[in-house]
């Protein structure tokens, strides 16, 4: 990292590019550049997939995770502010989408009694049929993964878990229903413990999106 004072006599902070992540020479000879651009290439491997799917079906990407979350998730999060945090894009985009699978006839708006504005999203008959069309988009990397030893796999699992949490405890990403969040969740010395289960955890039994999740408060998250 290189320093430079500015002419208001403010010192600039500037990461030289031997620094970068994307440094071959610098990524080499640090484990997590490469698992950060490994995730990259997943990430690609995903959008990809999407991509595919929402060629063939005539929608966007954006539109058919719209579809698959609602499907599998409780309606009160089913709202315009909420899915434009959970997908990391602005309620706009969310509204531009909405209003297509609105007209397509793939969703049903059911407005509040309170504020007309406001309203709940849920799947059409057609929307269900789309939904069980795509679901599995993303099949071909779970496939993948099945090869993988388990020792291996739990312990990838782990990890990705606890950079989700991280990720969203520096305010990366808006949402996580982790249990590492969430109040029922306690951890005594190296286990993991749900009071509402009322049971040691595994590893690998750690949620990354639980519908029974419940925030913690500020300030009593997990180490």
């Amino acid at each position: 990292m290189t320093n430079f004072v500015n002419a208001g006599g403010h010192s600039i902070s500037f990461f030289s590019m031997k620094d970068s992540i994307f440094n071959l020479e610098a990524q080499q000879l640090n484990t997590s550049s490469k698992i950060v651009v490994g995730l990259e290439r997943i990430s690609e491997a995903f959008k990809v997939l999407l991509w595919k799917q929402a060629k063939t079906l005539g929608l966007s990407p954006i539109q058919i995770q719209l579809l698959i979350f609602i499907a599998f998730h409780k309606y009160e999060l089913c709202n315009v502010s909420h899915l434009a945090k959970e997908f990391n894009v602005t309620k706009a985009t969310v509204s531009d989408a909405v209003k297509v699978l609105d007209k397509k006839g793939l969703i049903i708006k059911t407005h509040s009694s309170t504020d007309s504005r406001s309203y709940i999203i849920t799947l059409s008959s057609k929307g269900k049929q789309i939904v069980n069309q795509t679901n599995s988009f993303a099949d071909p990397i779970k496939s993948v993964l099945e090869n993988v030893n388990k020792t291996d796999l739990d312990q990838l699992y782990g990890t990705l878990t606890q950079l989700i949490y991280g990720l969203n405890r520096s305010g990366i990403l808006d949402v996580q229903r982790t249990c590492y969040g969430c109040q029922f969740y306690e951890k005594k010395e190296r286990d993991h413990y749900c009071h509402l289960l009322k049971k040691k955890l595994f590893t690998n039994e750690i949620r990354l999106d639980c519908p029974e999740y419940n925030e913690k408060p500020t300030g009593n998250e997990a180490s």
